[in-house]
């Protein structure tokens, strides 16, 4: 399935002979009829000799229409090229041409019309001669010409012929999983509700499907589908599609919103782009020049900021970041076109090469280029790879989609990439390109391994006395989603770049260090627990002594071990005194608190910690007043 869109002057007879090909007057409002001149978007729709069902998109022909012609453009795949025999080449006839030049419209047909009114061969050799001079080093050069009449009828069939061949030779609109419907006219049915239509993009939509309008974010449902009037439960890429919203009134969707599944598209305050302006444009375009922006059926006013020049002169090429007034919906390879808005003229326009950048560039910066130029003319893995760089940690499928990569092409470049370690992958196996496994590239891996070391690293500086650094302490210095987090941490630790300690991670081979006078603390209260192995000082002594800090590294490395709130032992003397409590309830059977004290000459605070303590270690088990071993 096609769409096809009209282009030509005023008066050339464009809706005409829409008409006389389909038998539907693409003219819908009464100001037209009254006029019988085109002004808002019409829509028609044929059966080709082939079988194919072709939508037709008319739109406006005078010089006071251009952005209503803008809005009807942006998603069709050919064009019917509409110049009157009586006139030839006019003024709209050119900028539609430069209009459909710079949207890389490539396919199309150019019908002659009006030949009824023409009685010599030689004008309409002469006509000829004219056009091809005008469509000369366009998209549109080698375009077929056929003479009709839609007066007479004559040449409707060698027309309809020449469009068949010319989508023969089109690619159908490809569907990459992730649909989206630039809004080209609102309207409500009695009985259904709110009615959008548009050239539906990028994947299917389904009855029952949510939907979300950007830029505003408001959420329906599909309610019906419908393609030239045919009730459809799927619609396809590539076609005319009405959709029937539930749950969103008609004043809450305006042309140039944008349908889609909620969650698969974003809108934007800027954009980066390709710009290629039109040669015969009246000034050079100026950095931080006010434009109109055209791109899907929107039109927003943005601000263009040079990059890379001082200004773009008539015919330059370049680059520019624009800064919308209003957000927008925009994928990386759109087309868009670009306008003065006083004087109204058409200045140029190009593609879309990053649709969510992060920041205002400066306008020299030497690597905001280099990634342009690769953005515009590097192959797949390159264009992949530029946009893994410009997103971080995130699913495969969310750089493929930034990359507007197909299956093929994705497919190929991913392999490439994961082959030469330029990409990483860190959580799954699976790199398909609609993979929900993490991904990163390698220079940002790299910077943030280096950035993990540099924050434990840090931390063993600030705090000496710590063993490690909390896993959740260093997640929010490293400011990772948990997702990512969670996939990069164990890396590191494999790859011997950090060391898990306990729930901590530090620098392989770290260990606390005490400095002198903190040592000759421990090597003294060490000391006292030497001379009083079983009436050791207690916690609050211990902590009085050498400070909390120093307590918990020696509990920590298992220097000391607290038996209970207040009673803390030597780590030899527990051993000592277990083996002991192990020993003595296998001879007798059991053990008693006061037989425990009598061991080990010890008083009953001690002794009833240690027992506990031993109960809690699953070690003993007490029944009464005695203690036995636990069944193993």
């Amino acid at each position: 399935m096609h769409v096809i869109g009209t282009a030509g002057h005023v008066d050339h007879g464009k809706s005409t002979l829409v008409a006389a090909l389909t038998g539907i007057h693409p003219d819908r409002l009464k100001e037209e009829r009254e006029r019988e001149m085109t002004i808002d978007l019409g829509f028609a729709w044929l059966n080709l000799s082939n079988g194919e069902a072709l939508g037709i998109v008319d739109v406006p022909g005078h010089r006071d229409f251009i952005e209503n012609m803008l809005s009807g453009v942006g998603g069709i795949d050919a064009v019917l090229f509409v110049i009157a025999a009586d006139e030839g080449v006019m003024p709209q006839t050119r900028e539609h041409l430069a209009i459909l030049d710079i949207l890389q419209v490539a396919k199309g047909v150019i019908a002659l019309t009006k030949v009824d009114l023409i009685d010599n061969p030689d004008w309409l050799h002469l006509v000829e001669m004219d056009i091809r001079e005008a469509f000369g080093g366009s998209v549109l050069s080698n375009a077929p010409i056929v003479h009709v009449s839609a007066r007479t009828k004559t040449g409707l069939d060698d027309l309809m012929g020449a469009m068949v061949q010319c989508l023969a030779e089109t690619p159908q609109k490809p569907d990459l999983g992730r649909p989206r419907l630039p809004v080209d006219r609102v309207f409500t049915m009695a009985g259904f509700g709110t009615v959008v239509t548009g050239t539906l993009l990028d994947g299917q939509f389904r009855i029952g499907d949510e939907v979300e309008v950007l830029p505003s974010g408001l959420r329906g449902r599909v309610r019906g589908l419908q393609t030239h009037k045919q009730k459809e439960e799927i619609a396809q890429p590539g076609s005319r599609t009405a959709v029937n919203i539930s749950g969103l009134e008609m004043a809450e969707i305006r042309r140039g919103d944008v349908i889609a599944h909620p969650g698969r598209y974003q809108a934007t305050g800027r954009v980066d782009v390709q710009v290629r302006l039109r040669a015969d444009i009246s000034s050079p375009l100026k950095h931080s020049s006010e434009v109109k922006f055209f791109i899907g059926a929107s039109e927003v006013i943005a601000r263009a900021r040079v990059l890379g020049a001082e200004q773009l002169a008539p015919g330059d090429e370049g680059w520019l970041q624009l800064e919308f007034n209003e957000p927008v919906v925009a994928v990386r390879g759109d087309r868009y076109i670009l306008r003065r808005p006083s004087p109204g003229e058409t200045l140029g326009g190009g593609a879309v090469l990053d649709p969510q950048p992060k920041e205002r560039h400066k306008r020299f910066d030497q690597q905001v280029l280099a990634r342009f130029l690769a953005l515009s003319h590097g192959s797949a893995s390159e264009v992949l790879l530029q946009a893994a760089q410009s997103l971080g940690i995130v699913p495969l499928k969310d750089v493929v989609s930034k990359a507007r990569l197909e299956g093929g092409a994705a497919k190929e470049a991913i392999l490439d990439l994961v082959h030469h370690e330029k990409l990483m992958v860190l959580e799954g196996d699976d790199v398909s390109p609609q993979s929900d496994c993490l991904v990163v590239d390698g220079v940002r891996w790299q910077r943030e391994t280096e950035k993990a070391l540099r924050e434990v690293k840090n931390f063993h500086q600030k705090y000496p006395l710590k063993r490690g650094m909390p896993r959740e302490a260093l997640k929010s210095r490293l400011r990772m989603q948990q997702r990512a987090y969670l996939a990069c941490l164990p890396r590191w630790i494999n790859q011997g770049e950090l060391e898990d300690d306990a729930g901590t991670v530090k620098i392989p081979g770290y260990e606390v260090q005490f400095t002198g006078q903190q040592q000759e603390r421990v090597i003294e209260l060490l000391e006292q627990f030497r001379r009083s192995p079983y009436t050791p000082p207690s916690v609050k002594e211990v902590m009085e002594r050498v400070g909390e800090e120093i307590y918990s590294v020696l509990l920590e490395r298992g220097d000391l071990v607290q038996a209970s709130q207040g009673v803390v032992f030597h780590s030899k003397d527990v051993a000592t005194m277990r083996d002991t409590v192990v020993g003595e309830i296998n001879q007798a059977g059991s053990i008693s608190l006061a037989r425990f004290r009598d061991l080990f000459n010890t008083s009953r605070k001690y002794a009833q910690a240690f027992l506990e303590f031993l109960d809690v270690q699953g070690v003993t088990l007490r029944e009464g007043e005695v203690r036995k071993l636990k069944a193993r």
